[in-house]
């Protein structure tokens, strides 16, 4: 019991007394556990934590880090939708990668920044196992590809067409098809919004704040 309280509690903490920080590292866990030895994001104690923080009125703000390889699409985009419906003023940060779901993730946030050495892979949706209905199976997969798509363009300045083109760019990665972006390249696409690390995601973070609670200068 000790044990799963402590994993309940694993994915946000406060880092001061009116901002929650919530850190999505390794793999977006869905459905289907991991293996001990995996790093994860369990989908299923973030988002009670994400309508805690909502309804809680000691919380003016939440800071996301992403360092996430991506993991199960159904989850990631429940914890992205979760995140950009949310009244509070939300940050994210991408550190080392932001890659496949953690995609969304990032930009579900109010504003999103990326230190210059972090990478955000894009590629087409992907399954495992056996198809029985190889067009439906396909149409399915299309849908949801759409939906991801969707997503990103809504709460991005990239569009959903120059997202498609680099999800299915054949020239960059060896055993993918995709587009691997680097923190500049990012922004550049209009992914990201700006590059920067802690103290310029803490001080836009702040700025937030200060505007949604009529404070601003």
């Amino acid at each position: 019991m000790e044990q799963q309280a402590e994993r309940n509690q694993e994915n946000i903490v406060t880092i001061r007394s009116n901002i929650y920080l919530l850190s999505i590292i390794g793999e977006v866990e869905g459905h289907e556990a991991l293996g001990d030895r995996a790093k994860a994001t369990k989908y299923e104690h973030i988002l009670p934590n994400l309508a805690r923080a909502e309804d809680d009125d000691k919380i003016d703000g939440m800071l996301i880090l992403l360092n996430t390889v991506g993991g199960d699409v159904e989850a990631g985009l429940a914890i992205a939708e979760m995140i950009a419906s949310m009244r509070k003023p939300a940050v994210s940060l991408v550190l080392g990668g932001g890659h496949s779901i953690g995609v969304p993730l990032a930009v579900a946030a109010d504003y999103s920044l990326i230190v210059p050495s972090a990478t955000m892979v894009i590629h087409p949706v992907r399954t495992n196992g056996m198809f029985i209905g190889v067009a439906q199976t396909y149409r399915n997969m299309e849908k949801t590809q759409d939906r991801i798509t969707g997503f990103v363009s809504a709460h991005s300045k990239i569009t959903k067409e120059r997202l498609e083109e680099l999800m299915l760019d054949t020239k960059m990665l060896v055993k993918d098809v995709g587009t691997m972006l680097d923190g500049p390249q990012a922004v550049e696409e209009g992914l990201i919004d700006e590059v920067g690390g802690i103290a310029r995601a803490l001080e836009k973070l702040n700025e937030l704040m200060k505007k949604a609670a009529g404070t601003e200068n």
